[in-house]
C-alpha cells in the first residue's frame, strides 16, 4: 500500500500488513492506493489503485471505487507497445475517436459517456457534464513535434475525463490530434512522393 502525501508524486509505502493492522486507520481511502507490480517482456509494471467511497455511506467496511489505474514502467516504452504490456489498455482504433496531447502526455477517448463515470468524479460542476473512459499516456523527457508510435512513454492513467470539459474550457492546452493507435497516423506519417520537375521544353518560331 501506499499513500499520497500531496498532488504531486510523493508517496510513502507500507508493508500489508502494517497498513491494515494501524495505518489504515489514519489514512483516508481516497488518500490510499493498493501496488502491484508484474514483470512483462523483460519490464517492471507498478499498478496503483486509487479509491473514492461514498460519503453518504458511515460504515467502517464500506465499499470502495476505483477512480484512478496509475501504471508505470521501469523504463519508458514505445506508445506501441503498451497494449501488450498493459492488458487493459484497450484503445480505440477509430481514427475519429477524440485524441489530445501537450508536449508531456497523450490523452485518448474511448467509448460513449456514461451516467455511472460521475460518481467517480471530483470535478466541481460534475453534474452538469458527460464523461467517458480516458487514458492519459505521460512521457517526463516530452514527446515530439511530430507523434509516432515510437514516441516513449513513462506512465498511463486510466480514469474518466469529459469531452466537453476539454474542447470548451482546456482548448488552449489540449491539441486535438490523430488517434495514434488508428492506421490513419501510419497514412499521415508516410513520406510525400516527390515531385517530379519536367524539364521545360523550348518553343520556336517557325
Amino acid at each position: 500500500m501506499r499513500d499520497r502525501k500531496s498532488a504531486l508524486r510523493v508517496f510513502t509505502y507500507y508493508p500489508i500488513n502494517d497498513w491494515l493492522r494501524y495505518f489504515s486507520k489514519l489514512v483516508s481511502p481516497e488518500n490510499g492506493e493498493d501496488v502491484y507490480t508484474f514483470r512483462r517482456e523483460g519490464i517492471d509494471v507498478r499498478y496503483s489503485f486509487g479509491y473514492t467511497v461514498d460519503p453518504n455511506d458511515h460504515n467502517e467496511n464500506r465499499p470502495l471505487t476505483v477512480r484512478l489505474v496509475d501504471i508505470e514502467f521501469s523504463q519508458a516504452m514505445p506508445i506501441s507497445r503498451l497494449p501488450t504490456l498493459i492488458p487493459e489498455f484497450r484503445p480505440s482504433t477509430d481514427p475519429t475517436s477524440p485524441t489530445f496531447r501537450s508536449n508531456l502526455w497523450v490523452l485518448l477517448f474511448k467509448g460513449p459517456p456514461s451516467p455511472d463515470a460521475r460518481f467517480i468524479v471530483r470535478e466541481k460542476g460534475k453534474e452538469q457534464l458527460d464523461w467517458s473512459l480516458c487514458y492519459q499516456l505521460f512521457s517526463l523527457q516530452g514527446l515530439p513535434d511530430r507523434l509516432t508510435t515510437d514516441a516513449l512513454i513513462d506512465r498511463v492513467e486510466i480514469s474518466t475525463q469529459s469531452l466537453a470539459l476539454v474542447t470548451q474550457r482546456q482548448r488552449h492546452t489540449h491539441e486535438p490530434i490523430v488517434n495514434p493507435y488508428s492506421d490513419q497516423l501510419d497514412r499521415q506519417l508516410a513520406p510525400a512522393k516527390p515531385r517530379v520537375k519536367t524539364i521545360p521544353v523550348p518553343q520556336y518560331a517557325e
